[in-house]
């Protein structure tokens, strides 16, 4: 039951919205057991975002919520691919990339929770 919120400070076409989509739900198979048949994704484009006091670069903020939990190692690749693919399909540096996770345990789908 991952989640993938995307607030960006560019505009997302309707083309790299779906490269974004595609790319993204193979990414998430970087957590174990996770995939994109269960995948929510939500992009936030044209944010007015500033980092480092600036806003004349393209910035990004992900938000990965999980249910459950995930080891190091698995958040590292996630990250690395996440960094990728927004840096290919939007031009958006790495290093101007936020990417921040958040685990719970319970996760209500369905009219009940897991």
């Amino acid at each position: 039951m991952p989640f993938i919120n995307s607030k960006v400070s560019v505009e997302i076409t309707k083309q790299q919205q779906e490269q974004l989509k595609k790319q993204l739900g193979e990414a998430i198979s970087a957590i174990r057991g996770k995939s994109e048949s269960w995948l929510m994704l939500n992009f936030e484009d044209n944010q007015r975002m500033y980092f480092r006091g600036s806003n004349s670069e393209p910035v990004a903020f992900i938000d990965v919520k999980i249910y459950g939990r995930a080891g190091a190692d698995e958040y590292n690749r996630l990250t690395a691919r996440i960094t990728e693919i927004f840096g290919k399909v939007l031009n958006i540096s790495a290093d101007h990339v936020y990417v921040a996770y958040q685990e719970t345990e319970y996760w209500g789908y369905n009219a009940r929770n897991f």
